[in-house]
Formats: C-alpha cells, structure tokens, sequence
C-alpha cells in the first residue's frame, strides 16, 4: 500500500491499469478527451504490481469490483471506474481534474 500511496502522490492524476484491462482503456481514454495529462501505471509491467493490485482492492473495499482502474487525483483515491464515471456524468469530475492542475482548459 505504501509503494501505491507513494506514487498516486507523486503526480496530479493517477490511473493504475492492467494493459489487458478494457475497462482501464476506457478511462485512460476519457481522461484523454478530457486533455487530462494523467499518469498511467500498469501493475502488469512492474514486479511489485500484484502487490499494489492486492493493496488497491483493499483499499476499494475488497469487494466484487475489480482492483483496476484505480484513479487517484490529487492523491486522493476516487475509485474504480464506476465512481470516476458516475462523478463525470454528475459533473464533479472536471471540477475535480481542474482543481489538480491536471485539466487542460
């Protein structure tokens, strides 16, 4: 948990992912059209991944829903894909992105 803390800190907005992950395309691709300037870590490509995805479905409550996407702003967890859509279409999420210093108006 610590290494997942360490680098959602490091960077406005965080998008943990899998590569063959197709919902973690579709947030990175939303977060694109919003000219989010997000970074993207894929657990799969790094040796300590399955302990952060381990960490970060714990940290999403270890239920029923995937460890990935996670989507911390400004390192704050926000959640899975469920919570960054739902918070789009609510419009929080801009709000949210723009306050980060993420957000390209």
């Amino acid at each position: 948990m610590e290494r997942v803390m360490q680098l959602a800190s490091e960077h406005g907005v965080v998008e943990f992912t899998l590569s063959s992950c197709y919902m973690c395309r579709a947030v990175r691709l939303m977060m694109a059209e919003l000219s989010v300037n997000a970074r993207v870590h894929e657990l799969d490509s790094d040796p300590r991944g399955k302990d952060m995805e381990r960490a970060l479905l714990k940290m999403l409550g270890g239920g029923r829903d995937p460890a990935v996407p996670a989507v911390f702003i400004s390192g704050k967890l926000v959640g899975g894909i469920v919570s960054v859509m739902s918070l789009h279409l609510a419009g929080e999420l801009v709000p949210m992105l723009v306050k980060s210093g993420m957000f390209l108006e």
